[in-house]
């Protein structure tokens, strides 16, 4: 039986898995590592490797931080592990990017980032987790249906509250949301900054329908709902989010994913658990599909628009040609379930309607050839 490692890539002092943040428990933030999502994928997938007599090893592969990645990067280029799964903010990302060059296929599990999709893409770099600009047409895409206009924006100061906002911003012009105003929070202790984070000051403007939080902290976010000074809905990073999964989706198989996952790793199923396991599925049906092939080869065969993957969501899933994004549905939930699916009924493409989710061939910046 031939045997392929797989690399689940992350680092120790990541502050998305501080103690403190999984306590929290942010709308849309991780849940936890990854490493069982992973596993799940495996189990999933034990009867399709025992058909083609192939294994796969596992390797949880952490550095202690970003400065010590090269060197474990090299380490798993020099033992040959074909497939290295990322869990790294973009930085750590590119750093696997430029260690893995032709070696293996890489698949970003965690970093939402459109550069990484764009400028900074690469052919052996495939993003299993919906993009900053997917997440923001789907969200954009259900405020249009029901007419919801006239967006009053809370924009928070981090360089990714920026990249939130450029991707609202695209979205709005694409989809016709007014946006009605922008106003900068900030979380201080400073007593004299108190005022920059009062949601009602922040919210007196009467002239909305709405407010989107653009906070990828997510401290903010948490206290806006129904703490606005006017009675208006909330979206983007609280309230109405959208999501690459959610443990309340009761189609499709779903229940069953979710409750698995669940039974292995002690908590809920988040968007970044389902991008791990989506992922795994992904290595299996190349592996499958052509179980000799080169890193090369496998990159090749998925972005070549040959190979699908059942993602628990309703539509068979594959990846897109040009920048290596897989194609997906995404939910428009809250915490206690799903009020919509988008791509949302009416709207169209003139190839592939969950193109409408996100860069299209077009727009696209990336220039890696797959």
């Amino acid at each position: 039986m031939a045997t392929d490692k797989v690399a689940l890539v992350s680092l120790d002092d990541d502050p998305r898995y501080g103690a403190r943040r999984l306590e929290r428990a942010y709308p849309g933030h991780p849940g936890g590592r990854l490493l069982d999502a992973v596993q799940l994928g495996i189990d999933d997938a034990e009867v399709a490797l025992r058909g083609i007599r192939h294994g796969l090893a596992l390797q949880d592969a952490r550095a202690a931080s970003l400065e010590a990645l090269p060197g474990l990067l090299a380490q798993l280029k020099q033992d040959k592990v074909k497939f290295w799964l990322l869990d790294l903010p973009p930085e750590g990302v590119q750093l696997a990017v430029n260690a893995a060059g032709s070696t293996a296929l890489l698949l970003n599990l965690s970093a939402p980032h459109d550069a990484l999709r764009g400028a900074h893409c690469a052919a052996q770099l495939l993003h299993t987790l919906p993009s900053h600009a997917m997440l923001q047409d789907a969200l954009v895409q259900y405020l249009a249906a029901r007419s919801w206009q006239n967006a009053w924006v809370l924009q928070g100061p981090s360089s990714d509250d920026a990249l939130l906002l450029a991707a609202w911003n695209r979205a709005a012009k694409r989809y016709g949301i007014k946006t009605a105003g922008i106003r900068t929070f900030k979380l201080s202790g400073d007593p004299r900054e108190r005022d920059l984070a009062n949601t009602r000051l922040l919210t007196a403007d009467r002239q909305h329908g709405l407010v989107t939080v653009l906070d990828a902290d997510g401290e903010f976010a948490r206290t806006l709902p129904y703490a606005t000074q006017q009675p208006r809905p909330v979206v983007g990073s609280n309230g109405l989010m959208p999501l690459a999964w959610h443990p309340q989706w009761e189609r499709n198989g779903g229940p069953q994913v979710s409750r698995r996952f669940r039974k292995l790793a002690g908590r809920p199923m988040t968007g970044q658990d389902w991008s791990a396991w989506i992922a795994l599925r992904a290595v299996v049906a190349t592996l499958v599909e052509q179980p000799q092939a080169s890193a090369v080869g496998h990159a090749r065969a998925l972005r070549g628009g040959r190979i699908f993957v059942d993602g628990a969501k309703g539509p068979r899933l594959s990846f897109r040609a040009w920048d290596g994004q897989l194609r997906q549905p995404v939910f428009l939930a809250h915490g206690d379930g799903v009020v919509g699916l988008a791509p949302l009924d009416g709207v169209l493409h003139p190839t592939e309607v969950l193109d409408t989710l996100g860069i299209d061939q077009r727009e696209s910046a990336c220039k890696a050839a797959p």
